[in-house]
């Protein structure tokens, strides 16, 4: 089997890759100026209504489409549409003519919105807080309905905030902040949220590449324990080697601060709950995490 990953070069592409590369014959994609050792071949092709994919199809039976543009300096939402929307079709109908079976896409748990009173499901209303979200799910939607229309199999996973050794964003910030503060404010944070390990996500991704039955389903994916952000960030501690002091902060003065500076979405991600119900990808599939939160922060290091 060949197979066809874009972002292969990023944080979860590079997991996958390896992985993959011990089974298959991986095709990398990414942007120009990169390579890769790791796969057998590798194409730097733009994404966008315009790109010719006809190179890198010959003779893929899966494509894995991973590469996006969640944010850009000049805050384009033409560009994260035409990226992540209109490049995602313009893949997704090369594919149909190259006689690809498998689509895999990895969309976002934020298409369904950024907090949770009960868990997110495959069932959930959407509702994208973010042009990146809103393009994920208008990408999700043109896919499914490609799919009606051809022969091609569609398998959509809307991954939580993904962790692990070198992760960007989000946890590498978190990371980088335990390791050098003794002190964190988030002792009285007991709220519930959903992750998952780079490792559980790209083990859940290889077995929708060959199980008939993630034939054009959707899956909310995670670890399946939900942590507060006090045990998150105790956990990046203790993987790190390094003594915390989690200090008694009201959650109402973290509000407070998101108002008074304008970030309240960011404080949310911090405080607030997100939890997700991956039920349906371990009863369907019959899939269980292979990896524990504390075996991952075990690898964890520091960038310099």
């Amino acid at each position: 089997m060949k197979i066809l990953i874009t972002g292969s070069k990023g944080f979860v592409g590079s997991t996958l890759t390896n992985k993959l590369k011990l089974a298959y014959t991986v095709i990398g994609h990414g942007r120009t100026g990169y390579s890769t050792p790791d796969a057998s071949e590798f194409f730097a092709v733009n994404i966008d209504s315009q790109s010719n994919w006809k190179a890198c199809l010959s003779g893929v039976n899966t494509i894995i489409h991973l590469a996006a543009v969640a944010h850009n300096k000049s805050n384009d939402p033409e560009l994260i549409n035409d990226v992540n929307v209109n490049g995602t079709i313009n893949l997704a109908q090369q594919a149909v003519k190259s006689s690809v079976k498998r689509f895999i896409f990895i969309s976002s748990i934020g298409v369904l919105g950024n907090t949770t009173l009960t868990p997110f499901n495959e069932k959930s209303s959407t509702a994208p807080h973010t042009a990146y979200a809103a393009s994920k799910l208008q990408a999700e939607c043109a896919l499914l309905k490609i799919a009606s229309e051809s022969n091609m199999e569609v398998v959509i996973i809307r991954p939580v905030l993904v962790y692990g050794e070198g992760a960007p964003g989000n946890f590498g910030k978190l990371v980088n902040l335990v390791d050098r503060l003794p002190l964190l404010p988030f002792a009285l944070c007991h709220n519930k949220r959903s992750f998952i390990s780079v490792d559980n996500l790209v083990d859940f991704i290889s077995v929708c590449i060959i199980h008939p039955k993630a034939k054009n389903q959707i899956f909310c994916i995670s670890d399946g324990t939900d942590v507060s952000t006090r045990e998150f960030t105790d956990g990046i501690a203790e993987g790190l080697n390094k003594g915390l002091i989690q200090l008694p902060i009201p959650v109402s003065i973290f509000k407070l601060l998101g108002k008074l500076t304008g970030k309240s979405h960011q404080i949310e991600q911090l405080i607030g709950d997100l939890q997700v119900d991956s039920s349906k990808a371990r009863v369907l599939l019959d899939w269980a995490p292979p990896v524990s939160m504390a075996e991952t922060f075990s690898k964890l290091r520091v960038k310099n």
